[in-house]
């Protein structure tokens, strides 16, 4: 039974529920859209696999159903279903439909004429880069969210916060995610709806919260979200690669450059890309990652520069926004922060510069 609603945001309604007669108080989240309004008091049926799990963006119930309450009907524009066969499939009107009042620039759009596109290997990076964009100067930035993690957009306290502040314009979200501004059938669409329809400056592309990993080479939800620097290429944007890198993360894997970015960067990535190396003020640390690349190979694959995610940091801050990734603070993994307001920091220098290489 729902104690009391503890947060509402657009798309979301955050919740204090009672399980079985247990856990007095805990956290739980339901989406309107799919299950309708839901108030104190109300009886609610409840996935607590995350929960029970325990995953590192677990520590909430969802809400599968408001029992008792209104039926949810299916009214409303657009044919195109996400989560499709699944009890939760949604009725979405998509940019490419034929009844999308964003059609016939969707029929125009075939390139994204130079548009920075920076791939954001985790969702926590999604801030910092766009921080490290208006850092720079770009007027608009908006989100393409990939489906490769967390599907519904208005689970993202960091996007909503985002939004706020007016850090990003808008969100477009791609393939099974949906909530956004915008909604594309494909990442293609979706980064050309960013440019065409939402008037972005620079692209933000990747997952939303709660991405999978293992300690496999090819184990991870970031390796395929790695893909939207390839489609990026294609659509003639400027494909902007931030790196993973960390000196506070106790696996081996993940300290320094990340294994995740060399794999992504040497056997996902099919063109050329941009990808920004942070200024660090640690000399062994700023030295392990270029070592890191060179060893690699990266060095002889891509365009390389280094860049000073700080003022994105500075942007965060001035906006009362303090975000965690793995449970770790700016403050406690800088390299982390200052990598991904870095690339955000390239892309906006690409913009003010214009075309040939970001100086």
């Amino acid at each position: 039974m729902v104690r009391e609603v503890t947060g509402r945001r657009p798309g979301a309604i955050e919740l204090s529920v009672d399980v079985d007669g247990e856990s007095p108080g805990a956290a739980a989240i339901a989406y309107p859209d799919l299950v309708g309004g839901v108030e104190p008091g109300a009886r609610v049926l409840l996935n607590t696999t995350a929960v029970a799990l325990g995953l590192g963006t677990g520590g909430w119930h969802f809400v599968v159903a408001v029992l008792d309450g209104p039926p949810t009907d299916a009214d409303g524009p657009g044919h195109v279903m996400k989560l499709r066969y699944t009890p939760h499939q949604t009725r979405t009107l998509t940019v490419e439909e034929t009844e999308s009042p964003h059609r016939a620039a969707m029929e125009r759009a075939t390139s994204l004429d130079g548009t920075p596109v920076v791939w954001a290997p985790l969702h926590s990076m999604v801030a910092p880069i766009a921080a490290g964009a208006r850092s720079s100067g770009t007027t608009r930035v908006t989100y393409v969210m990939t489906d490769g993690a967390a599907l519904p957009a208005s689970f993202s306290r960091l996007v909503a916060r985002l939004r706020e502040t007016g850090l990003l314009d808008a969100v477009v979200t791609s393939g099974h995610a949906f909530g956004g501004d915008l909604e594309a059938v494909t990442v293609y669409s979706a980064l050309l709806a960013a440019r065409h329809v939402a008037g972005a400056d620079v692209i933000v592309a990747g997952d939303g919260p709660g991405n999978t990993g293992t300690d496999l080479l090819w184990g991870s939800t970031s390796i395929g979200s790695a893909a939207v620097l390839n489609a990026a290429a294609v659509l003639g944007g400027r494909p902007v690669a931030a790196l993973r890198v960390s000196f506070a993360d106790r696996r081996e894997r993940h300290r320094g450059l990340s294994h995740h970015a060399v794999t992504a960067l040497l056997r996902v990535v099919l063109a050329p890309v941009d990808v920004a190396v942070p200024v660090l003020a640690g000399g062994p640390q700023h030295a392990e990652i270029w070592t890191g690349l060179e060893a690699s190979g990266i060095l002889d694959r891509h365009r390389v520069t280094e860049a000073d995610g700080s003022p994105a940091l500075e942007v965060l801050a001035a906006n009362d926004l303090e975000v965690e990734s793995m449970g770790r603070t700016m403050a406690q993994d800088p390299a982390f922060f200052l990598a991904a307001g870095a690339a955000g920091a390239l892309a906006g220098r690409m913009v003010r510069d214009g075309p040939g290489p970001p100086r």
